[in-house]
């Protein structure tokens, strides 16, 4: 019977088997804690009946229904308390380790208070924080009253998260006094008037605390309550009533303009994706966990510093009318210590459906002396009109259904192979991943889904035909995700083609969403949503997708590591695992010799192509740098690290336009117009340039000619793209 009950509650919505089952009552007894007889003070923020209802409630669920049905206990409580801290004060600028100390009889206390709807601890904790933060708000205000010093020889470390708790407020305050100092610094060797730094950087602090002022207890509650979802499991999230719309509805509206998913990280407005055909996307230029720093409008008009800005402000900024101009100042989630912020211009726009679909292109490629034709199929996401397919509508919108009509165009124009993009693919309706695979595969299991009782279910292609059989290669990235990575791993397990690139995300879990509103009706505020984690995904060889995610057969270097980007960066992300292999019939098209052979030439290349010479270079340079973890703050020498470090970035784009006006002496431009022009127009050709895609090429082609059935000729690294 639960079982029954369990595929009927991942098919529709979780409510139906939790009401079914019916959750223990929601009543909170707080006369057990010693919270209880805890005085708020009369300005600080407390905690409301309804979300001590609403804590409850989402303990419950997670404690019954969650995949991992982590027993809430003390170890859950130490992990939630640190999580807590953290999501308050990560970077470690506000409390001190007294503080800390005086938090640590809370540690093994918040499992108790989430079982009996108690919140004191929580409340307790940010009103400490808000305390902080305005004893630095006017710390700051003392600091820029006086002349900074910009000749002393001292040394500032941004990142204070692995650092310990400052002793002292003293030491509190010259921490403070160096993170002012390093940002008035910057403004100063960028150009900016001493009297003009000092007044925008007293305007950013007022302006901080002018939002701070604004949190209400419902954000407090939010932060708590990730603290705990997230200890499970990184995807499982609460939303209170105003974030659960956004979820759903006002996101989408909201970024309209850049195509771009925002949020608070910090005192930074953050990128956490973006939407699939927007300008965002197809710029190439910016990836999750990139920050935004400023923003501007037009090609001229100068920037507004944001640090500090709530999301939705910020949002108000960055959007506008279809067809203009925004530029970003972007710190790169890759960017070492200290780095400069580069700047990103995007032209606003309406996001089409249609520009977040399946795309194809013939490339040409000659090796050798013979010629290649080679398709190139790249899917953004797994996408399916479901109200078309539920009303058994003919030619409904698909994934499956757009690259099988790429795929008969590409056969006959005789194409020699196919790549499927799948880089930045961030997932979508997993029976297209399904369905997908089916066009390179005769019938056969694709992935395994496991229920939190151990029920397993396989979805098959039960369809015996085959669109396409000709050689495949896969290239995926470090945020192909989730759907991207059944179908990279089922063409992978199934030996029908080579997966090429960087090791894939690792997401390999399925989230249900929870209308809480169904469980506590007549609350006069509203309780949101919870997004819980409910299954995993595994391979027809019966491992995970999760935490590992899917290793390319050739690797391509990569600047973002596992241990900052991904599944496994995530310390709360369910482990790897495997179960039982499924049957299933592999190809023959790929054997463990040729993936050998393709390897030892693809590193050749690694040692004499210019193009992955410059990649792997300027990945080195990155990872390098980033092992700095302080800069100075003596102006001599930070003016040298940021020229230093402006070189490095502009290096290539002057010696392209060096280069051209050397060419075409008569044509070089003079003015300070025409060399931004030029400067654009050169930009825009590098974005053009794809090393990843150019050697995906280059392997495919490889591939083509290990093949017996191909005219031999010779393999080398000498090729020529047309």
């Amino acid at each position: 019977m639960k079982n029954k009950m369990m595929k009927y509650f991942l098919a529709l919505v979780p409510i139906s088997l939790l009401a079914f089952f019916g959750l223990q009552s929601f009543s909170h007894n707080n006369s057990t804690l010693s919270g209880a007889d805890y005085k708020f003070a009369a300005d600080d923020l407390q905690p409301t009946a309804t979300q001590k209802k609403v804590e409850n409630l989402v303990t419950e669920i997670l404690s019954n229904y969650h995949y991992r049905r982590v027993p809430l206990n003390d170890s859950l409580s130490s992990k939630i308390f640190d999580n807590y801290i953290k999501e308050l004060d990560f970077n470690k600028m506000n409390f001190t380790a007294a503080d800390i100390a005086d938090f640590e009889k809370f540690r093994f206390q918040l499992d108790d208070q989430l079982k009996n709807g108690e919140l004191t601890a929580a409340y307790q904790i940010y009103n400490v924080f808000r305390n902080r933060a305005k004893e630095r708000f006017a710390f700051v205000a003392s600091v820029l009253s006086k002349p900074v010093d910009f000749k002393t020889d001292e040394t500032y470390t941004p990142d204070r998260e692995k650092a310990s708790w400052a002793k002292s407020k003293e030491e509190l305050d010259n921490i403070w006094r160096k993170a002012v100092k390093s940002t008035l610094l910057d403004w100063k060797i960028s150009g900016k008037a001493d009297t003009s730094a000092i007044k925008d950087l007293r305007e950013r602090y007022k302006r901080t605390e002018k939002y701070f002022d604004k949190t209400k207890s419902e954000d407090v509650f939010q932060q708590f309550m990730n603290s705990f979802t997230e200890s499970v499991d990184p995807h499982t999230t609460y939303f209170i009533p105003k974030t659960a719309s956004s979820f759903n509805q006002e996101m989408a509206q909201s970024f309209e303009g850049i195509g771009a998913t925002l949020r608070n990280e910090g005192d930074y407005v953050m990128i956490v994706d973006c939407i699939v055909g927007g300008p965002a996307f197809r710029s190439k230029l910016l990836n999750p966990k990139d920050r935004i720093v400023a923003v501007a409008q037009g090609d001229d008009k100068p920037y507004q510093d944001i640090v500090g800005w709530f999301t939705d402000d910020a949002v108000k900024l960055i959007k506008g009318p279809k067809n203009t101009v925004v530029r970003l100042k972007i710190l790169s989630s890759d960017a070492p210590i200290g780095s400069v912020p580069k700047e990103v211009r995007l032209v606003r726009e309406k996001i089409k459906l249609e520009d977040g679909t399946a795309k194809k292109e013939v490339l040409n490629f000659n090796r050798d002396g013979r010629e290649f034709k080679l398709g190139l199929i790249t899917i953004p996401l797994f996408y399916r009109d479901a109200e078309g397919a539920r009303n058994g509508e003919q030619g409904y919108k698909s994934t499956t259904a757009d690259v099988k009509k790429y795929l008969n165009e590409l056969k006959a124009e005789k194409v020699d192979g196919v790549i499927v993009d799948l880089r930045n693919n961030g997932g979508g309706f997993l029976n297209e991943a399904v369905s997908l695979t089916g066009l390179f595969i005769s019938q056969g299991p694709v992935v395994q889904r496991r229920q939190s009782d151990g029920e397993i279910n396989v979805e098959n292609d039960r369809d015996p035909s085959i669109t396409y059989d000709g050689p495949v290669t896969v290239l995926v990235n470090r945020f192909s995700a989730s759907a991207s990575e059944i179908f990279a791993g089922a063409i992978q397990d199934y030996k029908r083609g080579l997966v090429i690139g960087e090791q894939t995300y690792g997401k390999g879990t399925v989230q249900s969403l929870v209308d809480l509103d169904r469980f506590l009706k007549g609350e006069p505020e509203g309780v949101g949503q919870l997004k819980i984690t409910m299954e995993k995904f595994y391979r027809v060889t019966g491992s995970s997708t999760q935490h590992k995610g899917v290793t390319p057969d050739i690797e391509f270097p990569s600047s973002f590591s596992a241990s900052e980007f991904g599944e496994s960066s995530q310390p709360s992300a369910l482990p790897w695992d495997m179960i039982a292999s499924t049957k299933y019939s592999p190809t023959t098209d790929v054997n463990e010799q040729a993936v050998v052979k393709l390897k030892a030439l693809y590193q050749d290349r690694l040692k004499t192509d210019a193009d992955l010479k410059k990649l792997v270079a300027d990945i080195n340079y990155i990872k390098k740098a980033k092992e700095k973890k302080t800069i100075s703050l003596q102006e001599d020498k930070r003016h040298k690290e940021i020229d230093d470090q402006k070189k490095k970035n502009l290096a290539d784009l002057g010696d392209e336009l060096t280069s051209a006006t050397e060419k075409e002496p008569e044509k070089a431009p003079t003015d300070s117009t025409s060399i931004a022009q030029a400067k654009l127009k050169i930009l825009k050709e590098r974005r053009s340039k794809d090393t990843y895609l150019k050697e995906s090429e280059r392997i495919l082609t490889d591939f083509i000619l290990l093949n017996p059935a191909t005219p031999q000729i010779k393999l080398s690294n000498v090729d020529k793209k047309k």
